[in-house]
């Protein structure tokens, strides 16, 4: 059975058997019985690399231990307020840092922590970014190019034409729509899992 820590744009945490192309954690969110109890237990809430080094990850969701996230890709983790880990993902941690304009991991927390947490805003669907997402249809949708391409855990299944004059709720957090706009380029992780060039 599939355990509920597939992350979605909206944050929530999901069983599904996808496996995505990026790993992550905000703190310890399940109890003895790898049951999730709550949403977050830190303001650091990182994405990762599947892979590090020759590091070997053992049993999923122990007690006491954080619990480890898997997203579809870094579009999905930014969507959801996750910034790159410090760690294993090193180089890009440094050039988010720069083009976020924060001096280091505590204030960029503190700051994506209060825009997770805060009301989605509007905007104009003709100026935002690709890879962010924005709510449509009732669901999240990854804008991309002249469409939007609807999420699933397993991958973008649908696409439509991304509607012109048009207004609506976004969903990644205004800091890292801003990250976006400044051409973020990460090279550790996956920005787009595959099936958004299919």
């Amino acid at each position: 059975m599939p355990l509920q820590n597939r992350v979605t744009p909206l944050g929530d945490l999901i069983a599904d058997p996808a496996r995505g192309t990026v790993y992550g954690n905000r703190g310890c969110l399940h109890d003895a019985g790898g049951r999730i109890r709550r949403r977050f237990a830190t303001r650091r809430w990182i994405s990762c690399r599947l892979e590090f080094k020759d590091w070997r990850r053992a049993a999923l969701l122990q007690p006491g231990r954080f619990t480890e996230l898997f997203f579809l890709d870094e579009a999905t983790a930014f969507a959801a307020g996750h910034r790159p880990c410090a760690l294993c993902r090193r180089e890009d941690y440094r050039r988010f840092l720069e083009l976020i304009g924060e001096p280091g991991a505590d204030a960029v927390d503190a700051r994506l922590h209060e825009e997770r947490l805060g009301p989605y805003r509007e905007a104009a669907l003709d100026e935002l970014p690709d890879c962010s997402f924005v709510l449509h249809r009732g669901h999240p949708w990854l804008v991309a190019g002249a469409e939007l391409l609807k999420w699933s855990p397993g991958g973008y299944a649908d696409r439509v034409l991304r509607p012109r004059n048009e207004r609506a709720t976004v969903v990644t957090p205004p800091s890292l729509v801003d990250v976006l706009l400044a051409g973020w380029a990460g090279a550790a992780v996956p920005l787009l899992h595959p099936s958004a060039s299919a």
